[in-house]
């Protein structure tokens, strides 16, 4: 993977620290979000994929550590930790709870640079099927096929999971229409029992977050006869 498409979580409880990095991320090129704690952070990777996370580990509440551990029980995100210098026993926990590794506070951040795109190197490059876009834009949006991300500028826009699965299936064929018995076939699949009217309300919540006029909708077409479309620009 490369800088250039990367989702950054910078996790820390310093406001100027994390101010700072932000912005110099994103000079570089990558998507950026923060978290001003393990709390905060959780609550956006309820709804985001990133591709790594910048963690400091001395932080109130649950420090960075036990939250590296936490985070180990259910994703692989790479997990890069700050640490206070001197702070051997935090590295080699830190390590040892699953970090990919740690950069000791203060730094330059160069360094912090060279460390991110060392990790981002050796992750795979995502699955996708040869010849679709990475991005489909819609307007002010933009959708990112592989992480399933749906931002608006340098806003996420948050969606649900039958949401997320929907736009999945839609960028998966944009500009063909895919009819509501497949679209209740293919959401159906986690077990759930989900009814072409379910559908058809699913359909009408995310033209609320994709058009300027949902009753009027560029994007995410009706298809007479034939079912829905994702017709991005």
């Amino acid at each position: 993977m490369s800088g250039a498409d990367a989702h950054l979580l910078i996790v820390d409880d310093d406001e100027r620290l994390r101010g700072l990095l932000r912005k110099f991320l994103l000079r570089n090129g990558f998507l950026v979000s923060t978290a001003r704690d393990a709390d905060h952070a959780r609550r956006l990777l309820a709804g985001l994929d990133f591709d790594l996370i910048v963690l400091d580990v001395m932080m109130p509440g649950e420090d960075g550590i036990a939250f590296t551990r936490s985070l180990r029980t259910d994703r692989e995100t790479p997990v890069l930790l700050l640490t206070a210098r001197g702070e051997t026993e935090h590295r080699i926990a830190g390590l040892e709870a699953g970090a990919d590794d740690y950069l000791a506070k203060p730094f330059e951040p160069r360094e912090l640079l060279l460390r991110i795109n060392a990790i981002l190197r050796r992750l795979p490059e995502p699955d996708g099927k040869a010849g679709l876009p990475k991005l489909l834009h819609m307007g002010p949006l933009r959708y990112d096929v592989a992480r399933g991300e749906l931002w608006r500028g340098e806003q996420p826009v948050r969606l649900t999971t039958t949401e997320a699965q929907l736009m999945r299936l839609f960028a998966q064929r944009p500009g063909e229409a895919i009819s509501r018995s497949r679209l209740v076939a293919d959401l159906g699949r986690d077990g759930g029992q989900v009814q072409e009217r379910a559908v058809d309300v699913q359909i009408t919540r995310l033209r609320r977050k994709l058009e300027s006029d949902p009753k009027q909708p560029r994007y995410l077409q009706t298809v007479r006869g034939e079912g829905y479309m994702l017709a991005p620009d």
